[in-house]
């Protein structure tokens, strides 16, 4: 275990250390993996003692017989999907930020997704076991390598999207999918309001696509959904999907097709830094009428059958609350993704449902002190608050 005193930082090598380390750093902790989320949700408060994840990296077992794999939570998704991916395996994952180095400890701690959470679903679905460290030090498993396993408290599933609040993730057991064969890509230039049409098009008929997003396009927009498989299966599933969207739905060549993608993601990580990018969740039936009311909003790339969304809007208190008031309403998330530097007054959180009151109670019980991530989930898990 490594201590900077340059900075309040430390970096345990191994579970024990990082035991070690809870127990003797005693005040407020903030745990860190490759940085890639560090100005999303709440501003943490200063002065708490950063936790890094960095020396936790590797690959502790893996069973390509069962398709799974245990790895330390401090381990690049990227460096994982090599060394599974050299057995015909991957994690069926595909956050924008994996491609910056975005951990499994970081991308499960924030709850991020990408299009593939259509079929496979998110890090909270394919983690099936979690090593955990509480804030008293006590080292709790969850899971296992049995997929079906649901024996215990699934403690894994709390700390999913708790943006590092709650105990810090040591190691995640993790489902795996085969690496499909083949891959294409169909898009059709469609505005938002017909989008959702389509989308559902694509879901009620045969050829299962594993991705289907809308991305912001100059004035209009394209819906692309995203095939994979053996070959033959994927060419003859590329006709019958053009057939259901119609006129103008057309395969895109491989370079095309990375391209688009890389657009999804860019709207996703990237983006203007003088404007505030935020996640939303709803109802999908009602996405579309959301996302057509928010008229500052730009960059916009949503999911039409998952109902997520990511998009920018002025980096101002009232075009942030604007967006949090309007997803509240409809029952949904949202989340302040990116904020400007230094804009530590911009709302992460939109007005507190009435879950949050479980959230204090789960809090209370887990880490009363609020040791981990302090700030992070404010107003609804404020500073010294118990249950």
């Amino acid at each position: 275990m490594t201590t900077s005193s340059a900075t309040p930082t430390v970096t345990p090598g191994s579970l024990d250390d990082l035991r070690d380390a809870v127990l003797h750093h005693t005040g407020p902790l903030l745990v860190a993996g490759a940085g890639t989320a560090s100005d999303w949700a709440g501003a943490p408060e200063p002065g708490a003692t950063v936790l890094s994840t960095a020396a936790l990296t590797g690959v502790i077992s893996h069973n390509p017989g069962d398709m799974t794999v245990a790895v330390r939570a401090g381990t690049p998704l990227a460096a994982l999907q090599e060394v599974v991916g050299e057995h015909g395996q991957r994690v069926a994952f595909d956050a924008a930020r994996v491609a910056r180095g975005a951990t499994l400890g970081g991308l499960f701690a924030t709850g991020d997704s990408g299009p593939l959470a259509l079929t496979f679903g998110s890090l909270r679905d394919l983690v099936i076991g979690a090593t955990v460290v509480l804030a008293d030090g006590t080292v709790a498993h969850s899971g296992g390598h049995v997929i079906k396993n649901v024996a215990g408290y699934d403690l894994a599933k709390l700390l999913h999207g708790a943006q590092g609040t709650l105990g810090v993730v040591a190691e995640l057991i993790l489902r795996l999918h085969p690496t499909p064969v083949a891959t294409a890509t169909v898009a059709l230039p469609t505005p938002l309001g017909d989008a959702a049409r389509h989308a559902h098009a694509v879901a009620a008929s045969p050829v299962e696509a594993s991705a289907v997003q809308w991305l912001q396009d100059g004035a209009a927009g394209r819906l692309l959904a995203r095939l994979e498989g053996t070959r033959d299966g994927v060419a003859g599933r590329v006709t019958r999907l053009r057939e259901t969207l119609g006129a103008g739905a057309d395969l895109l060549s491989e370079a095309a097709a990375a391209a688009a993608w890389a657009a999804h993601e860019a709207a996703v990580d990237g983006g203007a830094d003088d404007r505030a990018v935020l996640r939303i969740g709803v109802t999908p039936s009602l996405l579309t009428d959301l996302l057509t009311g928010l008229a500052d909003a730009t960059e916009v790339t949503a999911a039409p059958l998952t109902g997520v969304a990511t998009l920018s809007v002025p980096a101002t208190t009232a075009a942030v609350e604007d967006v949090h008031r309007r997803v509240a309403d409809l029952g949904g998330t949202s989340l302040l993704r990116r904020r400007p530097a230094g804009r530590t007054d911009l709302p992460a959180l939109g007005p507190a449902p009435t879950s949050a009151a479980l959230l204090r109670a789960v809090a209370a019980s887990l880490d009363p002190d609020q040791r981990f991530g302090r700030g992070r989930l404010a107003p609804w898990l404020p500073t010294g608050v118990t249950a």
